[in-house]
């Protein structure tokens, strides 16, 4: 009796919250579970969502078909290439931005600062895109024209594939880098003010005290971005692609998501494009728990 009556008054204070969650929980089932059903096309000759019950299996058929595709392959290299540079030149840029940003005695100019570096995020990759052509275009770019005036000669920035591959990497982090670092800068607030204390009395310098007392506060942070990162080296953005995309570098910018824009939306080949959705994603989650576990292993917290 005591249990029935604790449950019943526990509804009566908290029914409204308990009802606030009805319409996010509708939304999730609607649109994120209800159309897992489509999934089923990766086995499937019909490339017709509603006709998907109405046919005869045709097993691993789709997912053979694409690997023996050469783009498809080339979009696996390129993501995988593309995932190791954001990761190599990309994943520590904020966490330095962060540690040149705390160091700045001068509040004022540190506000200022943070602030430009994470107005880019802002901006669509649309915008970005058009503004990388207006400033890098072979033949009416503000940059290439600055070097033809001081009698140098036009630089292929964006139609020579190696120069077009880490033009787009080092956009991608003048576009988010300012944003990610707002992150770090909160787990640096975080960090007990006795430790750099302890650490002027003891004499550090300021490196000192970067490395042994705010790199180590960083860490945890560090390891869950890692993590995440990790398990989406299979993954990139579409737009980021789409919008520096030119036909004279599509054998480097080809990646799984245009890949799968351009075979299931383009060409109307959804069977094909989701059995290549489901490789991501698995190849994905495995990496995901596979990461975590070599964090645990080697004496982190890891992501849960």
């Amino acid at each position: 009796m005591t249990k029935q009556s604790n449950l019943k008054n526990y509804w009566i204070r908290h029914w409204a919250l308990y009802a606030m969650l009805i319409l996010p929980l509708a939304y999730f089932f609607i649109f994120s579970y209800i159309p897992l059903v489509n999934v089923l096309m990766a086995w499937s000759p019909n490339n017709v969502i509603l006709s998907v019950w109405e046919t005869d299996w045709i097993g691993w058929a789709n997912f053979e078909r694409a690997f023996q595709l050469q783009p498809f392959r080339d979009a696996v290299r390129n993501t995988l290439m593309f995932s190791f540079l954001d990761l190599a030149l990309g994943f520590p840029a904020p966490i330095i931005l962060a540690l040149l940003l705390n160091e700045l005695k001068m509040p004022r100019f540190k506000k200022v600062t943070q602030t430009i570096s994470y107005m880019p995020f802002f901006l669509s990759w649309i915008i970005v895109g058009g503004m990388a052509v207006t400033l890098f275009s072979g033949t009416v770019g503000t940059v290439n024209n600055i070097i033809t005036n001081m009698g140098g000669e036009a630089f292929p920035f964006l139609t020579n594939p190696t120069s077009w591959t880490f033009m787009n990497v080092f956009i991608a982090i003048w576009r988010t880098v300012g944003w990610n670092t707002i992150i770090y800068l909160a787990a640096i607030t975080a960090i007990n003010p006795e430790l750099y204390e302890a650490a002027d009395i003891d004499g550090a310098s300021r490196l000192r005290k970067i490395w042994h007392v705010t790199l180590p506060g960083l860490r945890p942070v560090i390891v869950i971005l890692l993590v995440l990162t990790l398990g989406g080296i299979m993954g990139a953005d579409l737009a980021r692609f789409i919008a520096l995309d030119n036909n004279l570098v599509r054998n480097v910018s080809e990646v799984i998501p245009t890949f799968v824009w351009r075979w299931g939306i383009q060409s109307m080949n959804f069977s094909l494009a989701t059995a290549v959705g489901i490789f991501q994603s698995v190849i994905g989650m495995v990496l995901l728990l596979t990461s975590n576990w070599l964090v645990k292993k080697l004496g982190g917290n890891g992501f849960w």
